[in-house]
């Protein structure tokens, strides 16, 4: 007889059916991890910081007059087919490893409610998806103007570089034009007469019209090597050859022009929009007929506040205008500094990367060492405001101590325009001889930009570290057409800083006249 053999297939179909039930079983259970990891109430489990979900139901993707709800995974995750699981597992990951190592009271929460990082866990595919009509009938001209814009440039642009409030409201950021900007009803010391300068020492300069004084450094000239060695740490091409240069004396800044200041020149300048008695202003001839900045689109200052601050996000075009200004209302002729002179006040007679002790890579965040344990910050946080100990905001100028010329913030807080236009091998071209007090190419497209910022880290903070006006890119997101010569829109990082020149024949500033007929510049150049 022949035994009686189940056959293979039996067992084969049964294991397969089973392997099945339990895929369907795993699929619906990670189904519904997935949606409930993606729940707003999981999302907050992590994200503990104060303003996260107030703030979320202040903002119009919550209260609306649709009664429609966004969700926080439907802004902060790709839509499904997009990389929506790659990304949540990303994210994830992130946000764990955050909420098992590391302690959220420290992390500087309002530091990252900026597009700069938000644009990083906000999707533009995820914005598309829901507004995908970008010229609805109730669209304003405002607006027609920029989704234009945003349409031809839209590999350089995030929704959210112009509405990074609407999933989480923010009471004291504008996307308007802001015409109260600067006006103030404080009634202070007003003073009538600029200071008297009659040598070459510090003084403070009084703004004719106004409560607001700063301090001025005598700055006495010299030779000192421009650039940097080939050897410096974080050293680019732009900074060499080193090229021996030689500077005259002159007077600058002790801080970088401050809000007190600018708004200043604001309130006695600006016409658009404006309550103040400009026109009146100029008949007593406290503005000389200077026409100042039109309101700005926002606020400039970030909400970070005003007073000694630095004054951030006017153009180039405005610190010149300013600097004009300035000079005609005390006499004296101010101006922006050279890029020579700037470096040899920022060195204040030391040729190492700073002006005080520290290699730069003992205090830059990168390399394997730093990350892990942090870079030694004691030095440098005594003298700069950078990266590392700016909560990525402006500072006032008295949170460190100044440099061997009685300079604060030259090399930090904000990064400070330069006269000269920019060159990546204007080093070169001084031919390696001593130079007197350069000024740059002839031309050029844009403007030198010295000094590191409150975003810098320690390898931009070196007073040999070049960069330029960006105006493109600093202009991206103005929705006015056309964009503003006063304001940029992109850039918070960026201030000025004020020069007096100074006469050795006289041993006095040089005066600033104007020719009242022509209203031009009759000063020595």
């Amino acid at each position: 007889m022949t035994p009686n053999v189940r056959k293979p297939g039996h067992r084969t179909w049964l294991v397969f059916s089973l392997g099945i039930i339990a895929g369907a079983i795993l699929l619906i259970l990670g189904n519904r991890a997935v949606e409930y990891t993606s729940t707003d109430n999981f999302c907050a489990a992590c994200h503990v910081h104060p303003h996260a979900t107030s703030s979320w139901k202040l903002s119009t993707h919550h209260d609306n007059q649709s009664g429609i709800t966004v969700h926080c995974a439907e802004c902060h995750l790709p839509p499904h087919g997009d990389g929506y699981l790659r990304e949540k597992i990303r994210l994830g990951a992130k946000d764990i490893w955050g909420k098992m190592t590391k302690d959220t009271s420290e992390f500087n929460w309002e530091g990252k409610r900026s597009v700069e990082v938000a644009q990083h866990f906000t999707y533009k595919t995820s914005c598309i998806k829901c507004h995908d009509n970008l010229f609805p009938l109730t669209l304003s001209k405002d607006g027609e103007n920029a989704h234009l814009y945003y349409t031809q440039n839209k590999d350089e642009l995030h929704c959210i570089n112009c509405h990074l409030q609407v999933g989480h409201y923010d009471p004291r950021a504008t996307h308007d034009q802001n015409l109260a900007f600067g006006l103030t009803s404080e009634e202070k010391e007003i003073y009538t007469e600029p200071a008297t300068v009659d040598s070459f020492i510090d003084f403070t300069e009084y703004i004719p019209q106004s409560s607001v004084s700063f301090n001025m450094k005598a700055i006495p000239g010299g030779t000192f090597t421009m650039g940097s060695p080939a050897n410096e740490p974080f050293r680019k091409e732009d900074e060499g050859p080193a090229v021996t240069i030689e500077v005259n004396s002159f007077y600058m800044a002790e801080i970088e022009v401050s809000w007190d200041e600018y708004l200043a020149f604001y309130s006695q300048t600006a016409a658009e929009g404006r309550s103040t008695d400009t026109e009146g202003a100029r008949k007593n001839g406290q503005v000389d007929g200077i026409s100042g900045a039109t309101p700005p689109y926002g606020q400039p200052d970030q909400n970070w506040g005003l007073s000694k601050r630095p004054a951030i996000t006017m153009s180039f075009h405005a610190a010149e205008t300013y600097c004009k200004w300035l000079s005609t209302v005390t006499g004296k002729k101010y101006r922006l500094p050279t890029e020579a002179e700037w470096e040899y006040a920022a060195r204040g007679g030391t040729q190492t990367p700073y002006f005080f002790a520290g290699s730069p890579k003992k205090y830059e965040t990168k390399g394997f060492w730093n990350k892990l344990f942090g870079p030694d910050t004691t030095v440098i946080n005594t003298y700069v405001i950078y990266v590392r100990n700016s909560q990525m905001m402006t500072q006032m100028p008295d949170r460190v101590a100044p440099n061997p010329f009685g300079l604060k913030n030259m090399l930090g807080n904000v990064a400070e325009f330069c006269s000269d236009w920019y060159s990546p091998t204007i080093y070169s071209q001084y031919n390696n001889q001593k130079v007197s007090d350069p000024k740059g190419p002839e031309s050029g497209t844009e403007h030198v930009v010295r000094g590191g910022s409150f975003k810098s880290d320690a390898g931009e903070v070196r007073a040999a570290s070049r960069d330029f006006t960006h105006t493109d890119a600093w202009l991206k997101t103005d929705p006015q057409m056309p964009k503003s010569i006063w304001w940029y829109s992109d850039v918070r990082s960026v201030g000025f800083r004020v020069i007096c020149e100074f006469d050795p024949t006289t041993g006095k500033p040089v005066p600033y006249k104007t020719n009242k007929k022509t209203e031009q510049q009759t000063s020595p150049n």
